[in-house]
């Protein structure tokens, strides 16, 4: 093992964040090359500074005019659009994000929780933790209405075994005792979840009450000396519609929790920002007696991930989104402008729905938040997707063929009422 490895194992010795990593997360450290060495040259030579591999002239990096002129003119240097970013990110972009975070998130506020680190979009990120923090004979814990691909990148990737519980309880709520019960059965005492809030492919978000009620589970087996990593995939943060939803991530509850629980937040410009292409993602760590010291070493093992992979991310999507949250003018309103239409859209499909309250081939699951809304099927869903989009040209997702998806942010709302009505006269038709 790499001396620079052992040191950073060395400074992370006896925490949570110690009993999760993986071999390769073990491995793993920032090396004092060609990014470090350019990155110490970019302070100190003030001569010739002859490091990086970027084509330069008159101190800005080379361009086609072709690309550069499509840009506003004078809206961004070269050097903002063309050079590498930082492989972190852009430390003002990973400031001001820090800081929007604990703005609508009040409970962090004065809490110890790392710098988040900037990744190739959200899908960058849960990559990351399970290449740093999960491997064979390690368990994940999922809801078993969840996204494709944690399995895809946690069980197929690096080889971790995938359990479930039941996402609702009978009456609709979220499973709290469900989700604690499968975690306790886990004989390793030492386990991985991830929850998603709001939930895709359901919509739901836990109440506020339920919220509370999944950290003090969490939390009760981590006093009964149970190690958890608990990752909030918070992709569609934000988007709540309803007056007793959580509107704050469960990270915001377990940062400083239990030294047993090591709380990691996922989230992304993706939905928050509305920039789906740009792919900007952040990964925050947090955990009751982690210090400076502790985070530094943890954003170290992480950086070495993305320079072993990606080596940085977008540099012009990153130089974009901190111009628009630090001085555009119409950030916020054009925000609150895409909230409000999101929450007429979700109305209208409520309405739209209740026309078909005990139609039992189609029951709408549990939802009040997000891009999504599901449906239990009574027949097979994948036969139903497919006589939708033959018959109807109407597209929507299947899900393990006992759920059908559909995602109503990408639907006009005076088109809602008519998808929910095809949808349910092509399930009569499909199952007959």
């Amino acid at each position: 093992m790499h001396e620079l490895a052992k040191e950073l194992n060395q400074a992370l010795q006896g925490t949570i964040v110690d009993a999760m990593l993986s071999d390769v997360g073990r491995r793993m450290f920032f090396p004092k090359g060609i990014v470090a060495q350019s990155a110490e040259a970019g302070k100190y030579a003030t001569r010739f500074n002859a490091t990086i591999g970027m084509a330069k002239s008159k101190g800005q990096p080379m361009y086609l005019s072709d690309i550069y002129n499509q840009f506003v003119e004078g809206a961004f240097l070269p050097s903002e659009l063309f050079a590498y970013a930082p492989g972190g990110g852009e430390p003002k972009l990973r400031a001001v994000w820090k800081e929007h975070m604990i703005k609508k998130n009040p409970s962090l506020t004065g809490k110890s929780i790392s710098l988040p680190i900037v990744t190739g979009g959200l899908t960058h990120a849960l990559q990351m933790m399970a290449q740093l923090y999960a491997q064979e004979g390690d368990t994940l814990v999922i809801p078993d209405l969840a996204w494709d691909n944690y399995e895809l990148i946690f069980a197929h990737q690096v080889g971790a075994t995938i359990k479930t519980f039941e996402l609702y309880t009978p009456e609709g709520a979220f499973n709290v005792q469900g989700m604690r019960d499968v975690l306790a059965s886990i004989e390793s005492k030492k386990a991985r979840i991830i929850l998603n809030f709001p939930n895709n492919p359901t919509g739901y978000t836990p109440t506020k009450t339920e919220m509370r009620a999944i950290a003090d589970a969490l939390i009760s087996l981590a006093e009964e000396g149970m190690k958890l990593m608990v990752i909030s995939d918070d992709a569609y943060f934000g988007l709540f519609f309803e007056e007793d939803s959580a509107t704050e991530s469960l990270f915001s509850l377990l940062c400083d929790a239990h030294e047993n629980i090591f709380a990691v937040k996922c989230d992304a410009a993706t939905k928050e920002e509305m920039v789906w292409g740009f792919r900007i993602g952040f990964v925050t760590y947090g955990s009751k007696g982690l210090t400076e010291a502790h985070y530094d070493a943890l954003n170290k093992k992480s950086l070495a991930i993305i320079r072993s992979t990606v080596s940085n991310c977008d540099k012009p999507g990153q130089s974009m989104l901190l111009k628009a949250m630090t001085t555009g003018s119409s950030y916020e309103v054009d925000k609150e402008a895409a909230k409000i239409e999101m929450e007429r859209r979700y109305r209208t499909l409520k309405k739209a729905l209740k026309k078909y309250e005990g139609n039992t081939l189609l029951i709408p699951r549990p939802f009040n938040s997000g891009y999504f809304m599901s449906f239990k099927c009574k027949g097979s869903a994948e036969t139903l997707r497919k006589y939708l989009l033959d018959n109807y040209q109407i597209g929507c997702i299947n899900i393990a063929d006992v759920t059908l998806r559909l995602a109503y942010c990408s639907v006009e709302n005076e088109q809602i009422d008519e998808l929910v009505g095809i949808v349910y006269q092509a399930a009569a038709e499909a199952w007959n």
